[in-house]
């Protein structure tokens, strides 16, 4: 079962380096703007306090999986279908759970890998402009939430992404719907809050900000992993080999 997973993720991992090397140019900076915006120029703005009091590379860390995973999980199945390779994929001797756990692996290490790269591009910013000499560093529970965060994070996006290229005839229309999805989760937060009473509002933060940073962190982390778990189980429910072959 390993090995098939494996199988399926150097699959798509290879696939995704052959279809970033054909949309050189446009693909290309849409890969690496966000490294260099968030990696690179924030940190930059932010200086020292980057790495000791700035709330961004929790926030980001969190925030960047979900743009990273948009871009890649619509192809997951839906690209299958549309370059007329499902049937064969279904026909092969990989299990159902090979097959899934594969594709989302690739999505999931793709964005978490690329996040990673982000968060320690802006620890080398900070250091060569702001270091003097000296080695700043996240503070190890920051470092540590950060990798949870952002594995989690990816692996949110990457089940709902599951989800929506399974059901999707093209890959147009999954990027379409997780651009959306993108959207609401990003934003929806933030300007629903701002849209609530502000009775209601002081009301809902009031335990956030009593909590402290380190009982929020915790908190999110355990809803996102009952998150990716509800996911999860949707995604395995929904794959079918026969399903799949009928539509």
């Amino acid at each position: 079962m390993i090995a098939d997973i494996l199988a399926v993720l150097w699959k798509e991992m290879k696939e995704l380096s052959l279809r970033q090397g054909r949309g050189l140019g446009r693909g290309l900076l849409g890969t690496l703007i966000i490294p260099l915006v968030f990696g690179i120029f924030l940190p930059w703005q932010e200086g020292r306090r980057w790495v000791s009091t700035s709330p961004f590379p929790l926030i980001f860390s969190v925030w960047m999986p979900l743009l990273f995973v948009s871009s890649v999980v619509a192809d997951s199945f839906a690209g299958e279908r549309e370059r007329h390779t499902l049937e064969t994929l279904l026909a092969s001797r990989l299990s159902e759970g090979a097959i899934l756990f594969g594709k989302l692996a690739a999505a999931v290490s793709y964005a978490w890998g690329m996040t990673m790269i982000s968060l320690l591009l802006g620890l080398v910013t900070v250091n060569l402009i702001y270091g003097r000499g000296e080695l700043l560093l996240y503070p190890a529970e920051t470092a540590g939430s950060m990798v949870l965060l952002s594995l989690l994070g990816a692996g949110l996006m990457g089940g709902i992404g599951v989800l929506v290229s399974l059901r999707s005839p093209t890959v147009r229309q999954a990027q379409q719907v997780m651009s959306l999805v993108s959207m609401v989760l990003l934003f929806g937060v933030i300007y629903g809050l701002r849209a609530l009473p502000l009775a209601w509002r002081e009301a809902l933060l009031r335990p956030l900000l009593a909590a402290g940073v380190k009982q929020v962190v915790l908190f999110a982390l355990a809803a996102l992993l009952l998150l990716d778990g509800v996911l999860l189980a949707a995604a395995m429910a929904r794959f079918r080999r026969a399903r799949l072959i009928l539509d």
